[in-house]
């Protein structure tokens, strides 16, 4: 764990919470690729890498065994678990379809609340995480890009769906850091960079704007990923939903009355003689991994 590699060969820990700062340092570490799938370790082995005792250690560990992020077995410790394209698959429908429907709830919308008074933070992390892209530091991007999008979702209003978003965004980078890790190669503007573009879609209150971008974002994600793995996307029905245009809803057609006959001028007019108005219804296990070397230890 690169952290670890510091003072010593133990992580500073800096936040009060050492549950949480074990457990964000590990989740950081798995979506960046590298601590790879079927690695397996101990409390005891967490407890010494970063210089605490067992008990932060294991409710680090068990909190992130409970998200799904890691598989607790008996006798044997924690283990990262390996998604396969199957997997991401699924994530990355359950991750399309909310957001697709998230924004056009609040599309439909016209008097919802956005939290403005995020914008600015918004703004830095997009500008943080479209640096990373454009550089290339999946080390960076990684943690960038997860928190730019948790802040983009809590401007939109509904922190429930952030968190869920932002548990599907950790696991797809869990999938997809360590297949751009093997490419090797210069990862320089290859990753998603758009993230300047979506605040300023949302700071112009354009929401169909806003839906375009994020699905832009989704399908430049399944697309880039099939590509570098020689993948088919022809059974991968949600990209229908992608590539559809948004836009603001068409004006509803009230129906015309059929013209009326003509009647006779002697006629006399009475109440029973006016229209009534029409209404229209609204791979196992991998080798030991060695802390601060970004590589998995030889001797296994």
């Amino acid at each position: 764990m690169t952290a670890a590699g510091a003072g010593g060969g133990r992580a500073l820990i800096r936040r009060n919470s050492l549950r949480e700062q074990i457990a964000d340092a590990l989740r950081d570490e798995m979506m960046a690729g590298r601590l790879p799938a079927g690695r397996n370790f101990t409390v005891k082995e967490i407890a010494d890498i970063y210089g605490v005792s067992a008990t932060p250690a294991r409710e680090a560990l068990v909190d992130l065994a409970a998200q799904g992020l890691l598989v607790s077995e008996p006798h044997r410790g924690f283990t990262v678990p390996e998604f396969t394209w199957d997997d991401f698959l699924e994530i990355f429908e359950a991750r399309t379809l909310l957001t697709d429907n998230a924004m056009r709830h609040l599309a439909a919308r016209a008097g919802h609340r956005y939290d403005w008074s995020r914008l600015p933070s918004l703004r830095r992390r997009a500008d943080a995480a479209a640096r990373a892209a454009r550089a290339g530091q999946l080390d960076v991007l990684v943690g960038c890009d997860l928190r730019f999008w948790q802040e983009a979702a809590a401007v939109l209003g509904n922190e429930r769906i952030a968190d869920h978003l932002g548990w599907l965004r950790i696991q797809s980078w869990m999938f997809a850091a360590p297949h751009l890790r093997a490419a090797g190669g210069d990862l320089a503007g290859v990753c998603w960079d758009r993230h300047g573009e979506l605040v300023d879609r949302i700071e112009a209150r354009d929401r169909y704007g806003a839906h375009r971008v994020v699905n832009d974002y989704n399908l430049f994600t399944v697309e880039f990923l099939a590509r570098r793995l020689g993948r088919s996307l022809e059974d991968v029905a949600v990209l229908r939903l992608l590539r559809e245009p948004v836009g603001p809803p068409p004006a509803a057609t009230v129906a015309q009355p059929p013209p009326a006959a003509p009647r006779p001028a002697s006629a006399p007019v009475g109440l029973g003689r006016v229209p009534m108005p029409r209404f229209v219804p609204p791979g196992r296990f991998a080798r030991p991994f060695r802390p601060g070397s970004g590589e998995p230890a030889t001797g296994r």
